[in-house]
């Protein structure tokens, strides 16, 4: 019934379009509609016709998506920490494993990630193929998964076969604790040095942990050597493309110690001027975050960069200053140590800490409100013993005691007895410690007796800012000055010396 309406309605609608045609079309017109509704008559139009809705429809193609959810297969990758989860392995003190577990959740803030949680695992050792065990990764898959985190830090620095083999289980990012120490270095790097040192340390972070798939793990030789006796199975693309990242490395490397070894000269020149002039010097050293240069603002109204955050101060700064007694002397604000400091650090900025292993005294700065103050003065110690600065005088100075009670005063006071109390916020114990560093500075040994003009007041002058003046008397011929200079200015002086 409903085929015998259609056809009806069809037929009604030829005869409108025939009735609208010119006399000569409506035979052509009815032919090519007759065509159109025989099921079985061929089309000379454009082939079989589409469905509307089939053609308005997008259908999607699986495979073609290339967003890899493998994260190992990411050969390179910018450090990029949103929300991550903290995982370390100890063997001895849980108590000194939750400091530094602490302490890697402020590395990891300090590079702009936000710490959703973390564990800890005791074993003897950590597990040689994925740092924690099968089962404790299968566990912080699980915890990943819950909180929705995109990274894990692992509070040791993981070999790389650790690293893919964790990644394969919790199946996103992993890095460990020397990956974001770099990383906060490279944010903080301000002078052209800096910068080179740290992109030299990344590098040679980089180059063990390059990847590989395929065709850009292949070691075949490229071109016909068939010749040269290497034989079947050695024709191939030639340098692949994970040999090309390596020599690329290599060479960046080469470029950039260069270019550190450029600045020493600079550096060498501004020292040997301090030499020759006399100039004493001291160093801050210390932890990151210990308030090294808050101290150094207190003390010289540097005006550098003050932020409660770890490693802020990264290039040295070199101010001068003066003891109670008059005498000028420098002192240099260095970059701060932590515990695990990744060895590529030590060796890329042994540059800056020449200035700690070259200064006359050391003043030593720790966080007197730090949960455990005696790590933090054997880490210190330690780097300072690998850049020959141990046989420099120390002065340990707990800083930001403010923040302590009496009581921690007394522990601390136990745990190093000649230390000093201070605090940068307040400026406690600021004049303690200058009258320390007047105490230590090396005084000149040589006792002369000069005539000085009355024209040479720029002599009278470097006297008393460098050397210590003893007696100053004024005769007709000039200043008669008493005085204890350094063997190397008894040369300078000689032609105003009197018996």
């Amino acid at each position: 019934m409903a085929e015998a309406q259609d056809g009806t309605e069809s037929g009604r609608a030829m005869e409108r379009i025939l009735a609208w045609a010119e006399p000569g079309e409506s035979e052509l017109l009815s032919a090519r509609a007759q065509a159109l509704q025989d099921d079985d008559a061929p089309s000379d139009l454009d082939g079989d016709q589409l469905d509307r809705e089939e053609r308005a429809a997008l259908r999607r193609v699986d495979g073609l998506r290339t967003e890899l959810e493998d994260v190992t297969e990411v050969e390179y990758r910018q450090l990029r920490l949103e929300n991550v989860v903290l995982v370390g392995v100890y063997s001895g003190n849980a108590e000194d494993a939750e400091n530094s577990l602490r302490e890697l959740a402020a590395l990891a803030e300090t590079a702009g990630a936000r710490v959703l949680d973390g564990v800890l695992q005791r074993r003897p050792n950590p597990d040689p193929a994925t740092y924690v065990g099968r089962g404790k990764a299968e566990e912080l898959a699980a915890m990943v998964k819950e909180l929705g985190a995109d990274t894990v830090v692992a509070d040791s620095e993981l070999s790389p076969s650790q690293r893919r083999a964790l990644e394969d289980r919790v199946k996103v990012k992993v890095i460990d604790r020397t990956a974001v120490i770099l990383d906060i270095f490279s944010q903080h790097a301000k002078s052209r040095e800096g910068k080179a040192q740290v992109e030299l340390a990344q590098l040679e972070y980089l180059l063990p942990r390059l990847r590989g798939w395929g065709e850009s793990m292949s070691r075949q030789a490229g071109g016909q050597v068939g010749g040269q006796g290497a034989g079947m199975g050695s024709r191939g693309p030639g340098e692949t493309k994970i040999e090309l990242d390596r020599r690329r490395i290599h060479s960046r490397m080469a470029r950039l110690r260069k270019q550190i070894k450029g600045f020493a000269p600079a550096r060498q020149a501004k020292r040997a001027n301090r030499d020759r002039n006399e100039v004493p010097s001291v160093a801050i050293a210390g932890y990151t975050n210990a308030g090294k240069s808050s101290l150094l603002n207190r003390i010289t109204g540097a005006g550098v960069l003050v932020e409660n955050a770890l490693f802020a101060t990264l290039d040295a700064t070199v101010r001068r200053a003066e003891t109670p007694d008059g005498r000028e002397f420098t002192i240099a604000d260095t970059v701060g140590f932590v515990r695990d400091l990744p060895h590529q650090l030590v060796e890329a900025f042994r540059s800056t800490l020449e200035e700690v292993a070259e200064s006359d005294v050391i003043v030593h700065v720790v966080d007197a409100s730090h949960p455990d103050p005696a790590s933090q003065i054997a880490t210190v110690r330690d780097v300072l013993g690998e850049t020959g600065a141990r046989s420099i005088p120390e002065i340990v100075v707990f800083n930001k005691a403010d923040l302590v009670s009496d009581d921690e005063r007394l522990v601390l006071r136990g745990l190093q007895p000649d230390a000093v109390f201070a605090s940068a916020r307040t400026g406690e114990g600021v004049d303690e410690i200058l009258e320390r560093i007047a105490e230590l500075l090396p005084r000149p040994d040589v006792a002369v007796s000069l005539l000085v003009p009355f024209d040479r007041g720029d002599i009278i002058a470097m006297l008393h800012d460098r050397f210590e003046v003893l007696r100053e008397d004024y005769e007709a011929e000039g200043t008669r000055v008493e005085a204890m200079v350094s063997e190397a200015a008894v040369g300078q002086l000689a032609e105003f010396v009197v018996a």
